[in-house]
């Protein structure tokens, strides 16, 4: 476990001395990446980002959320070809079912919701879930940018109240603040029920 932390630390170095110079589009690329292919320390880079720039915080949460959105079309583009049988075989019939019933029932807030959630939440199982029974094109990226915004607003604002370090005491932090940070997820969620709700009615 040290040998892993030394690693990620190290890992993360190495891509803000590589990102930096790029500003935003360097957390636009790392989001994308982390999405697309390979779980990358995200969340490192977007609160190094605000601690140095935290007037830009808006800026980085949003190219954050793009990135994160436009990377995870590979995982649409999987679940859709060619996921049910992987998906399947990794949850088992009965994680599957329920699974199938969330996104039958809530479609839009059972993929928001997994969004908002930091590593190391399963998010690209959601995502996979989301494709292999046919969210919406639009409605999965709307998904996964409004969870992500959430996600890299509450971020900034902890790295912007206590330093960069709040990536590694995330937890410990969240349980201090819990009611605020459950305060400012049901208002997310009922803004994502909101626009679901609305996007539900044009369809009809």
């Amino acid at each position: 476990m040290h040998a892993l932390k030394s690693f990620l630390v190290r890992l993360t170095a190495v891509l803000w001395a590589v990102l930096q110079p790029l500003g935003a589009w360097g957390v636009f690329a790392i989001a994308g990446i982390d999405a697309a292919i390979l779980g990358m320390p995200l969340d490192a880079v977007v609160a190094g980002y605000v601690y140095v720039h935290p007037a830009r915080f808006w800026l980085y949460t949003l190219m954050a959320a793009v990135g994160s959105a436009l990377g995870s079309l590979v995982v649409y583009a999987i679940g859709y070809k060619m996921g049910e049988l992987v998906l399947e075989k990794r949850l088992g019939n009965e994680k599957f079912e329920r699974m199938r019933l969330k996104f039958e029932e809530h479609k839009f807030i059972a993929l928001m919701v997994p969004a908002i959630m930091p590593p190391p939440f399963p998010f690209k199982v959601f995502a996979l879930s989301a494709a292999v029974f046919e969210m919406h094109f639009s409605h999965y990226m709307l998904a996964i940018f409004s969870g992500r915004v959430v996600r890299f607003l509450i971020l900034s604002v902890l790295v912007i109240v206590f330093g960069p370090h709040v990536v590694q005491m995330v937890g410990p932090v969240l349980r201090a603040h819990l009611v605020w940070v459950l305060v400012f997820l049901d208002l997310a969620l009922i803004v994502g029920l909101a626009v679901w709700l609305r996007l539900r009615r044009k369809q009809a």
